[in-house]
């Protein structure tokens, strides 16, 4: 498993597994608990989810996927920006405590900007971690200016990671946000980054997959990780599904596949609204 470094000297694996719509149909709960549970046996110990995510569902399936093995898992969860008030914060996130049954969060992230201000925020993120609710605390959706606005306030520099959509139908971020992160030493954690399945019929990366023996969603995987100090978190639901993933580890893609993919999927020209799901 590839590492990387965050600004805090702590390591955590380049690719997570996601939940966006986990915990939303009782049926698919066994199936959803035995997915994350084979992500950390491969070796993706990073799991993000959210109180949005099937409002606290997800969080559910996570506890019952890390029950027994807490302490091998980087856990992340994201909070409502509606509930992002000094005293909401506090409020939310222990109610995620409660659905992930832990004492804790390794990192706790704003799912994007709203109409709290970002010193409250980040005043009640700082008040957690001083508690030991949190270990550290980011952003998600958050695109240059944004985060200019939130290295303004005191205690903004802390601010671990950016989690921004990107894949290969989705690359404005290359534009000015990588560097902006890079400079601040803000990791970024890509969601979605299959594109939900959009880009992989693709001519381009269904040829390059024939050519590595893998699924074309590795072939995405892969050219998402080759990016410096940007992790993957893509959900995966299916153990069968989870395995595919993690091809992506093995996978180089050499020169002549870089470029066709730029073909098929042309790199930005120039600044663009910051894409969300």
């Amino acid at each position: 498993m590839r590492l990387i470094t965050l600004k805090t000297g702590e390591k955590v694996p380049a690719l997570g597994a996601g939940t966006w719509h986990m915990g939303e149909r009782k049926d698919a709960r066994a199936g959803e608990v035995s997915a994350l549970k084979t992500a950390l046996d491969l070796g993706l110990t990073l799991i993000d989810t959210a109180e949005m995510y099937g409002e606290g569902g997800a969080e559910e399936v996570v506890a019952d996927a890390i029950s027994g093995q807490r302490d091998r898992v980087y856990l992340v969860s994201k909070i409502y920006p509606h509930n992002a008030s000094r005293k909401g914060t506090r409020a939310a996130c222990e109610r995620s405590l409660r659905r992930l049954r832990t004492d804790r969060l390794d990192l706790y992230l704003l799912h994007w900007r709203g109409s709290h201000p970002l010193a409250e925020t980040v005043e009640a993120f700082e008040a957690l971690k001083e508690g030991g609710k949190i270990r550290g605390w980011g952003v998600s959706n958050f695109d240059v200016a944004d985060l200019g606005s939130l290295s303004s306030v005191a205690g903004g520099g802390n601010c671990l990671t950016d989690q921004v959509l990107y894949h290969l139908g989705a690359r404005g971020v290359e534009w000015r946000l990588f560097d902006t992160c890079r400079k601040s030493d803000v990791m970024v954690m890509a969601y979605s980054p299959l594109g939900q399945g959009r880009p992989l019929g693709n001519r381009a990366v269904k040829t390059i997959a024939d050519k590595h023996a893998c699924d074309p969603g590795a072939i995405a995987l892969a050219w998402v990780l080759r990016q410096e100090g940007v992790l993957a978190i893509p959900k995966a639901s299916r153990v069968a599904h989870v395995r595919a993933n993690v091809k992506a580890l093995e996978i180089k893609l050499d020169s002549a596949d870089l470029a066709a993919l730029d073909v098929a999927f042309p790199p930005p020209k120039g600044a663009s609204p910051l894409e969300m799901l």
